[in-house]
């Protein structure tokens, strides 16, 4: 029975410090933009990560999260997600001193932009900017506080144990056993150009609100904590509609920013 308790809390240990959208869905994302962006935009992003993908770049800033400095360990972790309690908007939220995925935006966005900010930083910049609008498009990247955006809540998945967080970052996304290529070729054919129009007028505080509007749904759902078939059913659809506004938003952003 101990060995089963100690394998049980490593496991949890293990799938709770998950924060990110898993790679998946950061390179379907990720792909998605650059085959919507302008040739100004693209010929930028090239410029900056030179033979780098956007799509390889896109997990970057996770894979990152096992450097020994100091600003990978624990200046960035909060720069993937904006927590906050039930019924309060962002704007009144208490806001992290340390910052949260909304400002690392506009911050990277800034050094992107600065003539003067040297190549190396420009790269590190743009790949955070690729991740943080991926994690913008992940429901519970806009969680609640007290339980870490469903990182403390244990379900079963298939009757594996996972918790809510990852469920969403991962294991809807996985449970396809698609690529991200054929994700990206599968979700691209049916972005229509009135789906693009719409959704490049909304601005990043706009994505949390949607995001929020999600939340309430996800946590009730997963109330009995034994989550399968229904929930696949159920949820797909979201998947499918965050991953291809994620990838044409990003390319929109992009778009706007290296518009000279």
């Amino acid at each position: 029975m101990r060995l089963f308790t100690g394998i049980f809390a490593a496991l949890m240990l293990i799938t709770s410090a998950a924060t990110a959208y898993g790679p998946t869905g950061h390179r379907v994302i990720a792909e998605l933009a650059f085959r919507h962006l302008s040739p100004e935009a693209r010929a930028a992003v090239e410029a900056i990560l030179g033979d780098e993908l956007m799509a390889e770049a896109s997990t970057w800033p996770d894979e990152m999260r096992s450097s020994p400095e100091e600003f990978f360990r624990r200046t960035a972790n909060v720069y993937h997600y904006i927590n906050l309690p039930d019924g309060v908007t962002y704007e009144e939220s208490e806001k992290n001193p340390g910052g949260d995925a909304l400002t690392a935006l506009e911050n990277f966005t800034k050094v992107v932009k600065d003539e003067n900010a040297s190549k190396e930083d420009k790269a590190l910049a743009l790949r955070f900017i690729i991740h943080i609008v991926g994690d913008l498009h992940q429901p519970l990247h806009a969680g609640r506080s007290e339980d870490r955006g469903g990182n403390r809540i244990d379900v079963a998945w298939f009757g594996e144990m996972s918790n809510l967080h990852k469920v969403w970052d991962e294991d809807l996304i996985d449970h396809k056993d698609l690529s991200f290529t054929e994700w990206t070729n599968f979700l691209d054919p049916k972005i229509k150009a009135n789906h693009i129009a719409e959704w490049q007028q909304s601005q990043p505080i706009d994505w949390v609100r949607e995001l929020i509007s999600y939340r309430s749904d996800i946590y009730k759902s997963a109330e009995n904590g034994i989550l399968s078939w229904d929930y696949v059913y159920k949820y797909t659809p979201l998947v499918k509609s965050q991953l291809s506004k994620g990838g044409i938003r990003l390319a929109g952003y992009l778009n706007e920013m290296f518009k000279k």
